[in-house]
Order: structure tokens, then C-alpha cells, then sequence
């Protein structure tokens, strides 16, 4: 079974404190044949930590480009994070399905994969 209409979404977690990750920046881009990223979209992560749909549009085969920015927020110390963005590179063959990227956050970590 397709969904109605693919979606990228993502959902942004803060481990260390066990709650989602709300008010981050995330941006999407399509990377052209020459690399070069065209943005697609941007939003905040809501109180749940989540983007639902970054894409807003059909979703065509290629590479496109999440970026979270986390300059600014701050560690639970009142310190600056020492990661300040992250741009995580996806190949997309499948325009059949949706595509959902969580990422977990730590002050000195971070892990994304391809969820469900």
C-alpha cells in the first residue's frame, strides 16, 4: 500500500533531557546534478520535536539534503552546543513512499536514521 502523497518528515529529539527537541531549524534542499542544494522548504520542529511534511510538493527520484540548525540552543549547563548544524545527504529512488528521518540529540552526540 502507497501513502496518498509522499512526505519527508523528521522528528528531533533531545535524549539528554528525554523530551522532544522543539523550535529547531530544519531546511530542505534538493541537491542539482552539479551538488549545488535548491531549497525546498523550511520550518520549525513543533512541541513534539516534529516536522510532519517538508516537502509540500510531489516528491521525484534524487538526492536531497536535511539540514538541522542547532546553533543556539543550549546545553542544559546554559553552555553553546558543541554541534551547531547538521546536514544529513538522502537518496531517494522510491517516490512511492514517504521518508521519515528522526534524529536524536545529545550534547556531544547525535544519531539519525531512516525510520518508519
Amino acid at each position: 500500500m502507497t501513502d496518498p502523497r509522499p512526505t519527508i518528515s523528521t522528528h528531533v529529539l533531545d535524549t539528554e533531557n528525554g523530551r522532544p527537541a522543539a523550535g529547531v531549524h530544519v531546511t530542505l534542499y534538493k541537491l542539482g546534478e552539479d551538488d549545488r542544494p535548491i531549497r525546498l522548504t523550511q520550518a520549525l520542529t513543533d512541541s513534539d520535536g516534529r516536522v510532519r511534511d517538508l516537502l509540500e510538493r510531489p516528491l521525484t527520484p534524487g538526492r536531497y539534503r536535511l539540514e538541522f540548525i542547532l546553533a543556539g540552543r543550549t546545553m542544559p549547563d546554559g553552555g553553546a552546543r558543541f554541534f551547531e548544524r547538521l546536514a544529513v545527504d538522502l537518496a531517494i529512488d522510491d517516490v512511492a513512499r514517504s521518508y521519515h528521518v528522526p534524529l536524536l540529540l545529545a550534547p556531544y552526540s547525535m544519531t539519525t536514521y531512516r525510520g518508519s
